[in-house]
């Protein structure tokens, strides 16, 4: 039995031994071959190129574009000196003109102003009555004196104690234009008087009216 076994090992390792000579002479006909098929490869190929004669190459030549934009200045041209001089133009005449061309002429205007006492008042003037101190003339209206227009206004106010005057207002139906009604108002109420005196007291004097006319002198 111990001697089978035995035998069944050295066969098995006689086996291996072939094996392994059988296999390294296969990988040196396989390796050597393919060397062979290489180098007929590459004489085939360099015969060939022998073979074909001379070969053109082209080469592209690829140049860059400037793609800078030239950028052409226009000056104007300057134009040539005048040969002359324009002329001077001539100065005015000063000495020609008329000053008085253009201007209005507004020829002053007289106002007359008078006093007239209402009745009912004692009118003669005593040592204790009132008497006008300060008569201030109107202002003459601007567009009664552009339209040429006169006449004439009524104002009745009241004299104070003190003097002056209070509550002026133009009598209904005696003032011509309406454009005099104000400035105889204003001029009324400008008035200064030296007051009545009764029994050594001071007292109001009502009443007193004042005609303010307006003329235009030619």
């Amino acid at each position: 039995m111990a001697a089978t076994v035995m035998q069944a090992l050295e066969a098995g390792r006689s086996g291996a031994a072939v094996r392994v000579v059988i296999g390294g002479i296969l990988g040196v006909v396989v390796t050597s071959g393919l060397l062979w098929t290489m180098q007929f490869m590459i004489e085939t190929v360099d015969r060939e190129l022998n073979e074909g004669g001379s070969t053109h190459l082209v080469d592209f030549v690829r140049i860059k574009r400037d793609e800078a934009i030239q950028r052409r200045e226009l000056k104007p041209t300057k134009p040539p000196p005048p040969s002359t001089p324009p002329p001077q133009p001539a100065a005015p005449q000063l000495e020609s003109l008329d000053p008085g061309v253009g201007t209005i002429a507004i020829p002053p205007a007289a106002v007359e102003t008078t006093i007239a006492m209402s009745s009912g008042f004692n009118l003669e003037v005593g040592g204790g009555d009132y008497l006008p101190i300060v008569k201030v003339a109107p202002i003459y209206p601007q567009r009664a004196l552009i339209h040429g227009i006169e006449g004439y206004c009524i104002v009745q106010f009241t004299v104070t104690r003190q003097g002056t005057t209070r509550d002026p207002f133009v009598i209904e139906g005696a003032c011509t234009d309406q454009l005099f009604r104000d400035p105889s108002i204003q001029a009324a109420l400008k008035f200064k008087y030296k007051p009545r005196v009764i029994d050594g007291k001071a007292v109001e004097v009502p009443g007193v009216r004042n005609k303010f006319t307006y003329v235009i002198e030619q």
